[in-house]
């Protein structure tokens, strides 16, 4: 796989809840937690559970962290 995309983060797949048409799919990055949600679809077709590798892409351009005071 060749991707123009240079935010990729190799990850392990902990869990998978599927909704009726979103599913969350929780990674460990090394001991990083990242949720991503994509379609029920798209998790049947990469064959997505428990255990199986993965490689997450970023494709938003800009991370905003905001804090309460």
């Amino acid at each position: 796989m060749r991707l123009s995309a240079r935010n990729k983060i190799t990850a392990t797949v902990t869990a998978v809840t599927r909704g009726e048409a979103t599913a969350n799919v929780v990674l460990d990055a090394g001991g990083v937690r990242l949720v991503a949600s994509i379609t029920v679809e798209a998790a049947d077709e990469l064959g997505l559970a428990e255990g199986k590798q993965v490689i997450a892409v970023v494709k938003a351009s800009d991370v905003i962290v905001a804090v309460s005071d």
